[in-house]
């Protein structure tokens, strides 16, 4: 999760309470009904009073009737604001729930670009326990606890002594309500960032099941998991414990006060201050009086969960505030401008692109090699936006990449990365991106790379069902879907990382056919491979090590000059089919400004 920062969350607690906040008048409403609420919660002291008052001394049956008659009114009544009242903080809830859940969403997706190895949709989790804790009793005391004056105040009329009695029974309540904050705050706090942990833990080992398995290292990671849920679950004992002993206290305290109270009544009855119906009156109204207080304590557990989520909540929006808004721009031809792009990895130290200037012209096909770790991959985030730069500009047709909407955006792009991802739902919901299926352009984007016919040999066709991650698919199927999905809809800039690291040769054929008719259309497209066969289709080729340019221009020129150095491509020397028709002249490369 993102780091806390307590001290500067200004803002995102202003977004939170906005949106929480935004019910305003639903909130007043309910305090409304629960003043009502409160009221009619003196009907049955009122009700005994008057039996204890009138009808035993009158004897009369008409009386008892009339009375009852009024007091079922009253507690039905009494129901239906209740249920007014709940409906009323469902409602706000929901509200709140409906205004957050896309920034927090969103919030959760920028998380995972910049601190991967934090992605968890725990926030999400946290918004729900909100919202439960919103609709649920604990909030009832809330609003019940502001009117515990009226009960007090009936009980200075009954009696003084009633009244001071009830006073010192209210303090006491309130240490334990505080003792219990005192003691279990911290221990309920450590609890969930030791499940936090945990459940990240298990969520990114899932992700490797298929390696764990292989080579036999469940036991030895379950052991790990087990340590940190360990930890949990003693932090979880420890508050849990903790808040028990106080809960009781709380439910002992409230029983022995309420005895005590009718004992005082007895006194007050025997010496001819008050009448036998107040006696018993008095018991069941500081009762009534100590409930929110008593409700409190019990729920406290939950009212904690539910600070510690708000808390985290003002952290991650904090950290990942709503993005701005930008002028919707014209679209895109396909022409980047690198002005002295340096990136720095997520949780990295150095940089694995050190100032790199260069022009990729409308149209390039432009391979991309290198040794391993000389920044081929950090370079095709960079230019997708994916990852922040430290410093420098990426531009697409002039504009940086990073004042375009990315959903706008994302209709003229086309990435397919080295871990090919896809998602649950069809073979055709997963090339359409998750958008309106247009069964002509899906169709079209699999002829395109050579798909079609694969595709047709599934189960079900274009409908067929892909689990989670497509673990029903092979790898070699993953990546020629994952290539359709890129070149659907024919996106102007196309960037294929490893494209044929798990083809067979008539799915390599497939992706130079997808990347000609690529070409066609004018789209630019970065290759980075380590496989020399697909440098073919390329007019253009740039070679990186240890994050600088070592070489960039035409194709055939950058080959000759690396045969000539006698530094062959990585795998081994390419032979290319075909020439181009024309020899384009060499690229010049600086550092500085960007080259013409």
């Amino acid at each position: 999760m993102a780091n806390i920062q307590l001290p500067n969350q200004k803002k995102a607690q202003g977004e939170l309470r906005k949106a929480i906040f935004k019910a305003k008048s639903a909130f007043v409403m309910a305090g409304f009904f629960s003043m009502f609420i409160n009221i009619l919660m003196l009907v049955p002291t009122l009700y005994m009073l008057q039996l204890y008052g009138r009808v035993v001394t009158s004897r009369s049956e008409e009386t008892l009737i009339m009375l009852t008659a009024i007091v079922v009114v009253l507690f039905i009544t009494l129901g239906l604001l209740e249920i007014v009242r709940s409906r009323v903080l469902i409602r706000i809830s929901n509200k709140m729930d409906k205004a957050l859940n896309g920034r927090v969403f969103d919030s959760l997706f920028k998380l995972a670009e910049k601190y991967p190895s934090k992605a968890s949709a725990t926030a999400l989790s946290d918004l729900t326990q909100i919202r439960q804790f919103m609709t649920g009793n604990g909030l009832f005391a809330f609003f019940d606890a502001p009117w515990l004056p009226i009960y007090v105040g009936v009980l200075f009329l009954f009696h003084p002594d009633y009244g001071y009695f009830s006073l010192v029974a209210i303090v006491i309540l309130l240490v334990i309500t505080m003792l219990n904050e005192f003691s279990t705050k911290e221990k309920l706090k450590k609890a969930n960032e030791y499940n936090s942990e945990a459940m990240m833990y298990v969520n990114s080992n899932l992700r490797n099941a298929e390696v764990i398995h292989a080579m036999g290292m469940k036991d030895n990671i379950r052991k790990r998991w087990q340590e940190k849920h360990f930890n949990f679950l003693n932090a979880q004992s420890k508050a849990s414990a903790s808040a028990s002993i106080w809960a009781n206290t709380s439910k002992i305290t409230r029983m022995m006060l309420q005895s005590l109270m009718l004992g005082l009544g007895g006194y007050l009855a025997i010496t001819d201050e008050v009448n036998s119906g107040m006696m018993i009156a008095g018991s069941i109204m500081l009762g009534r009086a100590l409930a929110p207080l008593d409700l409190m304590v019990n729920t406290w557990k939950q009212f904690s969960g539910a600070r510690t989520s708000y808390v985290r909540l003002n952290a991650l929006l904090n950290d990942f505030p709503k993005e701005k808004e930008y002028m919707e721009l014209p679209a895109p031809s396909g022409e980047l401008i690198l002005e002295q792009v340096v990136v720095v990895p997520p949780n990295g130290k150095e940089p694995s692109i050190r100032g790199i200037s260069m022009v990729i012209n409308k149209g390039d096909i432009v391979g991309v090699i290198g040794p391993s770790a000389a920044g081929k991959s950090s370079l095709a985030r960079a230019i997708l936006g994916l990852w922040p730069l430290h410093n420098g500009k990426v531009r697409l047709d002039k504009a940086d990449i990073s004042q375009w909407d990315k959903v706008a955006l994302g209709k003229y792009i086309g990435y397919l990365p080295q871990d090919i991802e896809l998602f649950q739902g069809t073979v055709s919901e997963n090339i359409a991106r998750f958008g309106e299926i247009d069964p002509k352009r899906v169709v079209e984007a699999a002829q395109k790379a050579g798909v079609h016919e694969m595709i047709l040999r599934l189960p079900d066709g274009y409908d067929t069902k892909i689990g989670v991650g497509g673990s029903s698919l092979s790898g070699g199927q993953r990546q020629r879907i994952g290539l359709v999905r890129a070149i659907y809809n024919n996106p102007v800039l196309v960037v294929l990382d490893e494209p044929n690291s798990n083809l067979d040769e008539l799915g390599e054929q497939g992706l130079i056919n997808a990347i000609s008719s690529l070409k066609a259309n004018g789209s630019t497209v970065i290759i980075i491979t380590h496989r020399p066969n697909i440098l073919q289709v390329t007019n253009k080729l740039l070679v990186l090590k240890n994050g600088l340019v070592e070489m960039y221009g035409a194709t055939n020129e950058v080959l000759a000059k690396l045969r000539g150095n006698k530094t062959p491509p990585p795998q081994q020397r390419p032979q290319p089919q075909s020439r181009p028709a024309a020899r384009p002249t060499m690229q010049k490369v600086t550092l500085g400004k960007p080259s013409n």
